[in-house]
């Protein structure tokens, strides 16, 4: 079964339909000729450039451009009364011409190429169903019915467009079969650990389409995608070839193109950068994120109930055995999937505004990527070969290439663990250091979000701070050439300080907790996220609370939590604080700043579960450590219990436990004070501790 990561196979699982009987004839011949025009104008705009069945789809548009003719002729004879005999010929001809849309649209869609190519066999048995589908539509046209009213030359044109689909044969091509048994040679290369001819492998390319980085990126975005969504009913073969085809479009798109063209598909829109922040003004950037996944949509598509997902996540929701919308829990009239094409070219512009490259912005299931690629031998071996290939690219002396070769360290460090592993074997560690200290902006951009990426891996971590890294990130957190850089740096330190050792050292690197304190409050939201988790990280060791409270976080965050927009944001606020509040000396810092009545302010007003258990977590923590004080000035809330009670029935599980130790609380201490007793509130039992 051949799948497509933008959709299901559609030919399999395809929008056609037989029209009602009731439909009248002039519509369904309307209805015919603007699908036959909508396949021509389809093939016009592709060139026929299809990667494989070039004449398989050249005889098919050519069918029907002829039957084009016959339908144009048959308007005026469709509002005859001896019209409804033409029903049984134009209502099987329909759902053919549907299905060849979607076939010509699939076969010549970007990002599917090779995939296609290597299925040329079964692309060539779908379009012999389809052409004799149509053959056999047309064998039950009533010419004598509609003789009348179609020219003798044009019934002759469609006999003969007959005959010859019928005789043609629509197996496999030549050049089919030669290209797809060079991408099996290639891959046999790879299972034997030899790398593969350079050029045989751009021949390859070349043929499927695949000209340039852009094209290639989009190759592997796909494939990734198709991996991830683990369909119950997909063929182990078909994993194993799309995890082949993975590991070598990545080999591909470093090896076989210099050119990084990643821009390329948002030039195509052809916006002036003024409409394009205007367009920006006038939406909210909070409804590019899926509902489902909390991930950019890179692909929107609507339901039936009008609610916007992005498609992985609505159709891992459907094979789940769901049949409502997510968001208002409707039962769906269907489950077919209509891009929104509108949301897909904003979230592309907002990409781009906010330096966020379109292949790494979608959320695919890296778990399950990483489960089928280390099952593929071909696969590992293509990632082993580009990782030495890169590290000896960063090991040369022209800086061009050792940009590139940073960029796609960068890139393919992202993906999943298994890349990261061989990049680490291969050692690029050490070179990728030695970058960060480069006059060029870009290459050292590049470096330190090759770094951010790498350091996920456990062994990294190691690595970077035997070789001097934890001074060299800092200085590129203080001094980078480029915002972006910093912003990267940051969240290196966040990954490095996962170590308890290393939350010592980068807390000791002077004017480093200084310069996060700053950019979790000045930068944009981007860098601010990044400072306030690396402040997070650095906090488990108890040195690092002076330091952050020395810098004057706690006003500064207060008057975050009072500006800020997002809510994330604000979560990340909010679990800073809660930290600092675990001990009495960042409690009382934080009761004497007045933080606490903005908290309560965003424990009644948030819709974010996480931001308001951090609420919860903080004021938990100022009860603790805070005194008598902060209890008191807590009880006195009337809307704050109102929340308590509310998290106790809508929270998450661990938001309602903690809600409810802090109701007790409060009521422990209310009722002691009534009887003019001491309240006695820090019992233990009543403390939920910190995450």
């Amino acid at each position: 079964m051949i799948r497509l990561a933008d959709s299901t196979l559609r030919w399999l699982a395809s929008p056609a339909f037989h029209p009602p009987e009731s439909t009248p004839p002039p519509a369904m011949v309307s209805s015919l000729v603007a699908s036959a025009v909508s396949i021509l104008d389809l093939a016009s705009a592709r060139t026929l450039r299809f990667p494989c069945n070039k004449r398989n789809a050249a005889s098919a548009v050519r069918c029907v451009s002829n039957l084009l003719l016959l339908l144009e002729e048959l308007r005026p004879v469709a509002a005859s009364p001896a019209a409804c005999d033409l029903h049984l010929c134009l209502s099987e001809l329909r759902p053919a011409f549907q299905r060849l849309r979607c076939l010509l649209e699939d076969l010549s869609r970007d990002g599917a190429r090779v995939w296609m190519l290597m299925h040329s066999q079964l692309v060539g048995r779908e379009f012999c169903c389809l052409m004799r589908a149509i053959a056999t539509a047309v064998d039950v046209f009533p010419w004598d019915v509609a003789g009348g009213g179609v020219d003798v030359e044009v019934r002759e044109v469609v006999d003969l467009t007959i005959r010859q689909v019928r005789k043609l044969r629509y197996g496999v091509e030549p050049s089919d079969r030669k290209a797809m048994n060079g991408v099996n040679a290639i891959l046999s290369y790879f299972e034997a650990g030899i790398v593969p001819n350079g050029c045989s492998l751009r021949e390859v390319l070349n043929y499927a389409g695949v000209h340039d980085w852009s094209s290639c990126n989009e190759e592997i975005r796909v494939l990734e995608c198709e991996l991830a969504l683990e369909h119950a009913s997909i063929e182990k073969r078909e994993i194993k070839l799309a995890s082949d085809l993975l590991g070598l479009m990545c080999y591909s798109r470093s090896v076989c193109f210099e050119v990084m063209d990643r821009s390329k598909n948002l030039e195509r829109g052809g916006l002036g950068e003024g409409h394009k922040v205007k367009l920006l003004q006038n939406v909210n950037p909070d409804d590019f994120w899926c509902p489902i996944s909390l991930g950019l949509m890179m692909d929107p598509v609507v339901t039936s109930s009008g609610h916007t997902y992005d498609r992985c996540s609505i159709l891992k929701w459907f094979r789940a055995g769901n049949s409502t919308c997510p968001k208002t829990g409707e039962t769906l009239l269907h489950k077919k999937l209509v891009p929104n094409v509108a949301v897909k070219r904003l979230v592309e512009i907002y990409c781009a505004e906010n330096n966020i490259p379109v292949f790494e912005s979608r959320k695919v299931d890296k778990e399950a990527v990483q489960k089928v690629l280390t099952a593929s031998l071909a696969a590992q071996n293509a990632v082993k070969s580009l990782a030495e290939y890169l590290v000896s690219q960063l090991d040369g002396r022209n800086d061009s290439d050792k940009n590139k070769a940073a960029y796609e360290i960068r890139a393919l460090a992202k993906r999943n663990t298994l890349n990261r592993s061989c990049l680490v074997e291969a050692g690029c560690i050490p070179h990728l250091l030695r970058m960060l200290s480069s006059k060029d902006a870009s290459l050292q951009e590049n470096a330190i979000a090759a770094l951010l990426n790498v350091s996920k891996h456990s062994a990294a971590k190691t690595i970077i701070v035997d070789n001097g890294g934890l001074t060299v990130v800092a200085n590129v957190l203080k001094n980078g050439l480029k915002v972006e850089g910093r912003q990267h740096a940051a969240a290196t330190l966040f990954y490095l300080s996962s170590v308890e050792e290393n939350r010592r050292l980068i807390g000791e690197i002077p004017e480093t907790v200084k310069v996060l304190v700053k950019m979790a409050t000045d930068g944009s939201d981007h860098g601010k996220k990044n400072a306030l988790v690396a402040i997070f990280g650095l906090l488990p060791h108890q040195s690092n609370h002076r330091r952050v409270i020395a810098a004057g976080a706690i006003p500064l965050l207060k008057e975050q939590l009072k500006s800020c927009s997002r809510e994330d944001i604000a979560s990340d606020c909010l679990a800073v604080l809660s930290c600092l509040a675990e001990n009495c000396e960042g409690a009382a810092v934080i009761l004497r700043t007045g933080v606490l009545c903005i908290v309560a302010g965003i424990l009644n007003s948030s819709t974010s579960r996480v931001g308001r258990e951090n609420c919860i977590n903080l004021l938990l923590n100022i009860c603790k450590n805070g005194g008598t004080g902060a209890v008191s000035h807590l009880a006195e809330s009337t809307s704050l219990m109102t929340s308590l009670y509310s998290l106790l029935s809508e929270g998450t599980s661990r938001a309602s436990k903690k809600a409810s130790s802090l109701i007790r609380i409060l009521q422990d201490y209310s009722e002691k004070r009534s009887r003019n007793q001491p309240p006695h509130i820090f019992l233990q039992e009543l403390y939920v501790p910190a995450w």
